[in-house]
């Protein structure tokens, strides 16, 4: 391990721009993607609900009877997520109708996102109906080029279309280095679940 000298100065100017909600993308194959826009949720929630302003999750591939821990956690806390979809793709027994809960999902998120009572919207996984052609590209870009300007929108999920990117204030690409399964160790609960 290389030490660092710790900075001692400023290595930034502070930006003098506008405040405004923010298109924020999390992609890339390493694990965290889902983990770090729940992260930006609990932030925001934790600032903005004494204040009015309301936190949404959308989760396009889960389930709406999914009680993972982070729905159970949000229950709780009263930050709602609604799951859109039926599961992993390879799950489904049926395709199309895997199809109809995406586009019925990003109907009502596109709602939500264009109503703006909402300080940030989640839109979990959301890459997955956009790359297997089951949502419409040019019109999600649409409705997050038009969303009010105080509305921050967090996208999830691997491969994420190259236009949603150009889009995007600020993107993260999760990079795989190293990860327990394929070494053999199966996904653990409260980890990956």
């Amino acid at each position: 391990m290389q030490l660092e000298t710790p900075p001692t100065e400023k290595r930034y100017e502070k930006p003098e721009g506008e405040r405004r909600g923010l298109l924020i993308v999390h992609t890339g194959d390493g694990k965290g993607k889902s983990t770090a826009a729940f992260g930006l949720a609990l932030r925001a929630f934790g600032r903005t609900h004494v204040h009015g302003k309301r936190v949404k999750v959308y989760q396009f591939m889960k389930v709406p009877t999914a009680r993972f821990g982070e729905h159970r956690m949000f229950e709780q806390l009263g930050l709602p997520v609604e799951g859109l979809g039926d599961g992993f793709s390879w799950k489904s027994k049926d395709l199309d109708h895997s199809a109809q809960l995406a586009r019925d999902g990003w109907a009502r998120a596109r709602d939500t996102i264009l109503a703006g009572d909402h300080f940030m919207v989640v839109l979990d996984e959301l890459t997955y109906p956009l790359i297997y052609g089951w949502l419409p590209l040019d019109e999600v870009l649409q409705t997050l080029r038009q969303r009010p300007k105080d509305v921050h929108v967090v996208v999830t999920g691997r491969r994420c279309p190259p236009e949603l990117i150009e889009l995007a204030d600020t993107v993260t690409e999760m990079t795989l280095v190293k990860h327990a399964f394929k070494a053999g160790i199966p996904a653990q609960r409260g980890i990956e679940d």
